[in-house]
């Protein structure tokens, strides 16, 4: 069957057309996708103004329109972190609804951890053994670990690229100081989770998802997406730590020049890239893999997962 999932995030509303059915590996048919930043439209009091909950209606309605299109039998629809911490979260999504149809499941911060979990573990696979997931989105870090689909234990942040951004970064390119106070912020939120991962033991993989992670594995010399999913990409701490100095002195449309980067998420870059690195050196990490598949497919995974019950 042909499957849509909507993915109301913190930077992007993302609808993902697949053909699938139980036990076969989902195949990406088309993609639709608008850079809403939704993180960035909260208001002095943490709601979604009127502006940007226009825009969300109207973005939903084009989705739909898209996914009739292509003729999805079934739409899957979530939201994430922007959405979920709205102080005006259940007035949101009554309108969504209500003029558009779509119920949006909100989605936890620990459920974001484990569907984006059960995505890596499934691509892959068993031998990997224990796995450390991380994922940065645009609201929040979402880390996990296990060595079954369902993680042992599986947290979620309130560091995504974009949030720490607007809140921290004003300046462009920033102030050194705001770099240096957003860094030590960011690695006192990580240092409190470690302890919690640490008692399991070492993973035997770790494995990170995320547009942030791609392209700043892109910027340490990963293959470029034109070279398809099944090419190994990696990041290493010691490049990654290389990068961020020149992240840190570079313009937004400087960092929109560099390889691999979308002029979208330039400016952001560099917050994503304070958080990367911040948990690769607390948790010990000298290089990790970069997984294509993230919380979207682990949504459809679980989807098809019950469909095979029923």
């Amino acid at each position: 069957m042909r499957l849509g999932v909507l993915d109301v995030g913190s930077n992007t509303v993302h609808l993902l057309v697949v053909d699938a059915h139980p036990g076969a590996c989902p195949l990406p048919a088309h993609s639709y996708k608008v850079e809403l930043r939704l993180a960035q439209l909260l208001d002095d009091g943490g709601a979604i103004g009127p502006e940007g909950v226009d825009k969300l209606v109207g973005v939903v309605q084009e989705a739909l329109r898209a996914a009739e299109d292509k003729g999805v039998e079934e739409v899957l629809p979530f939201a994430t972190s922007a959405v979920r911490e709205a102080t005006n979260a259940d007035d949101v999504l009554a309108r969504v609804k209500g003029e558009t149809g779509v119920e949006l499941q909100v989605l936890s911060g620990a459920e974001e951890a484990r569907l984006t979990f059960l995505a890596a573990r499934r691509w892959f696979g068993w031998s990997a053994g224990k796995l450390l997931v991380l994922d940065i989105g645009g609201g929040s870090l979402e880390i996990a670990y296990g060595i079954d689909e369902d993680p042992d234990t599986a947290v979620s942040l309130p560091l995504g690229a974009g949030r720490l951004t607007a809140g921290w970064l004003p300046g462009d390119p920033p102030e050194p100081e705001d770099i240096r106070a957003l860094r030590r912020h960011v690695r006192a939120e990580i240092a409190r989770t470690v302890g919690e991962f640490s008692r399991f033991g070492a993973p035997d993989h770790v494995v990170a998802t995320s547009k942030t992670f791609k392209q700043l594995a892109r910027l340490a010399g990963a293959a470029r997406s034109a070279e398809g999913l099944y090419v190994q990409r990696d990041l290493k701490r010691e490049s990654l730590e290389g990068w961020v100095p020149r992240l840190a002195g570079m313009t937004v449309e400087q960092r929109a020049e560099l390889p691999g980067v979308s002029e979208g998420r330039a400016g952001q870059l560099l917050a994503g890239a304070l958080v990367a690195e911040g948990a690769m050196d607390l948790f010990g990490v000298e290089t990790l893999e970069i997984c294509p598949w993230a919380l979207r497919e682990g949504v459809i995974l679980r989807k098809l997962d019950h469909m095979s019950v029923d």
